[in-house]
């Protein structure tokens, strides 16, 4: 009678390539974070001491330039009032208070930041100056 233990092999799991595709994963959600906000135009912000995030409804951008953008689209400066207002009605069939983020250039005049902001109070939004933290 043959009563010796059979040598059975123990089940493994080979773990090495999923720390690799952890680690893609990684890289890939990191670089589409960064793409959240696809309506802004490049400028150069001046810095502020707090961070706080406004809900981008309307994004006002002016670069150094001085053009004027409205969400990417180049607008003329006496065409400002109409267009933010009509941005600002579109926004609130959505929200109660829609707000209006100015993204102005350090180099920009203040005057054009200044027109803007007007123009969106005189539409009944909430003006949110967009800075570096």
């Amino acid at each position: 009678m043959n009563i010796r233990k059979k040598l059975r092999e123990k089940p493994n799991l080979h773990t090495g390539a999923l720390n690799d595709i952890l680690f893609i994963l990684l890289l890939f959600f990191l670089i589409v974070s960064t793409l959240a906000n696809p309506n802004v135009v490049k400028v150069n912000n001046p810095k502020g001491k707090s961070d706080t995030k406004a809900k981008q409804n309307i994004v006002v951008s002016i670069d150094k330039e001085n053009k004027i953008y409205i969400n990417q689209t180049l607008v003329a400066e006496n065409q400002l009032d109409t267009l933010i207002n009509a941005e600002v009605i579109k926004a609130k069939q959505f929200l109660d208070t829609p707000s209006v983020v100015v993204n102005a250039d350090t180099i920009s005049y203040t005057g054009s930041f200044f027109k803007i902001m007007a123009s969106a109070k005189r539409a009944g939004a909430k003006v949110v100056a967009s800075v570096k933290p």
